[in-house]
């Protein structure tokens, strides 16, 4: 997917009872963990804690009473022409939706502010197609379908 965003949409709020931070990254477990529940695929604790390092932007957002991880992404970029966003995920229950829109516009906020003129990508999974399309994203533009590679 890539985004191509006119407009800035009204932040959306962060349910009571959790807060979303940008300088507290969770540990490999936690997100593998999240990921786990949300039926992503997991990474090797060693490789993830290395991708969260590299990465350029973590939001995550944890729950304030128990610091459990409910949401997360990060990015990379060459910081010139693209950006992208991985691992995003966010707790299934009742407020899983609001999450993912919560984060989505915060990320985009970011990356908006600190290399504009990215084009964004990201692979989601499909809870998350109405929060993208809410911040501008185009499904597959021009037909455009992308690939993965996985490292072993």
């Amino acid at each position: 997917m890539l985004s191509f965003p006119h407009r800035y949409s009204k932040s959306p709020n962060i349910p009571t009872g959790f807060q979303l931070e940008t300088n507290q990254i969770p540990n490999a477990q936690s997100l593998n963990g999240l990921l786990s529940k949300c039926n992503l695929q997991t990474h090797p604790a060693k490789q993830l804690e290395l991708a969260l390092q590299k990465s350029d932007y973590c939001l995550s957002i944890f729950e304030e009473v128990s610091e459990r991880l409910v949401g997360f992404v990060r990015v990379t970029s060459d910081k010139g022409l693209n950006a992208n966003l991985w691992d995003l995920a966010a707790q299934p229950g009742q407020y899983q939706e609001q999450f993912l829109t919560v984060l989505i516009n915060r990320v985009l906020r970011i990356i908006r502010r600190d290399m504009p003129g990215c084009s964004i990508s990201i692979a989601a999974p499909s809870i998350a197609i109405n929060a993208l399309k809410g911040e501008d994203f185009i499904l597959d533009p021009g037909g455009i379908r992308t690939m993965g590679f996985q490292i072993r």
